[in-house]
């Protein structure tokens, strides 16, 4: 088994276990990204991310923290155990490459800090162009909010920004539903919506991975003057908050309008809610929402991130140690004479 492919196994397991201790935590900051504040209505009290989480089960139920697990599970898996794949692959070849100009006489033969962000950032190309249509199922189940029974919110008359319940006939809102909607909405391009700001993000795992890599590989030389080099499982899981917490604060913003384009448009009523595009996005919560709306929910994201991406680097880094090791032990005993 190739080193690659045990990261991109590693990856997938460690995302999977993470996506599940922190999902209702993500449900609600999702909701709080998309929720549109526009200039000079009358201010709601804001709710803080236990309120909220409150609010969702007292009036939805507890199912709805967990709307869109399954796919979501999936995509975690998808996008961590590409991510890792092609992250290391990329890196095999960086090295090999610095490893090159060492025989010649030029570098130190390690892979410096702008082209770890550079493999980075390919990587993350890749997962992104690959996993997005499972992302944007994702966010519409989040966000879809569940009605009274027979209930469900449309404007009336459609001329005016006002809402009103209407009775209608309940559906059920699962994952095949969803893919249905987001097909007759927009085709099968709608699948790739907010692909634009995620594919900036990838300056986010990138960046991730950057001060990652650094700190370790600085943590694991500062051991091998003492004659060591093992790395606990404590200092990865810290290792991995500290450099998920730097880069989740610099790219927030894109985050957020990743997810309004996502989410499902308001394409009658106020057309101040309706997004065209990414440009189209910004322009608006700028001139509607000021600032403010590009960092809502931000709290609840830096810890449901942060905490996600320790767990994820503890569990893979764990899960990788394991495998090499029955790796090991089995290439031995085959090796040794019957």
């Amino acid at each position: 088994m190739s080193h690659a492919l045990i990261n991109g196994l590693a990856g997938a397991g460690g995302g999977i276990i993470a996506q599940l201790l922190t999902y209702p935590l993500q449900t609600v900051n999702t909701r709080q990204q998309t929720e549109r504040d526009l200039k000079r209505e009358k201010k709601k009290k804001k709710l803080g991310t236990f309120q909220h989480m409150c609010q969702v089960v007292r009036q939805e139920g507890w199912g709805r923290l967990y709307g869109g697990l399954a796919p979501s599970l999936v995509g975690t898996a998808a996008s961590q155990g590409v991510y890792y794949y092609f992250y290391q692959v990329f890196r095999n070849q960086v090295e090999a490459a610095a490893l090159k100009q060492k025989k010649k006489g030029l570098g130190d033969g390690s892979v410096g800090m702008f082209s770890s962000l550079l493999v980075a950032a390919l990587a993350g190309s890749v997962n992104v162009l690959m996993t997005n249509p499972i992302w944007v199922i994702v966010t519409r189940m989040q966000t879809h909010k569940k009605m009274p029974k027979g209930l469900q919110t449309v404007p009336e008359p459609p001329s005016t920004d006002v809402e009103a319940l209407v009775p209608v006939e309940p559906r059920p809102y699962g994952t095949f539903n969803t893919i249905r909607e987001i097909f007759d909405e927009a085709g099968v391009t709608g699948f790739w919506k907010g692909v634009i700001p995620t594919l900036i993000m990838v300056c986010n795992p990138a960046m991730q991975f950057m001060l990652y890599e650094t700190m370790l590989s600085k943590l694991k030389k500062k051991r091998a003057l003492k004659g060591s080099t093992n790395v606990t499982a404590l200092e990865t899981f810290l290792l991995g908050a500290v450099a998920k917490l730097g880069a989740t604060v610099t790219t927030y913003p894109l985050l957020v309008v990743k997810s309004r384009l996502q989410a499902k448009q308001v394409t009658t009523g106020d057309k101040r809610q309706h997004y065209k595009g990414t440009v189209d996005a910004i322009l608006k919560m700028i001139r509607y929402e000021g600032l403010h709306g590009f960092y809502k929910g931000m709290s609840t994201k830096i810890v449901q991130s942060v905490f996600a991406a320790a767990v994820l680097f503890m569990i893979k880094e764990e899960l990788v140690k394991g495998a090499k090791l029955l790796l090991s032990n089995a290439t031995s005993i085959k090796s040794k004479p019957s």
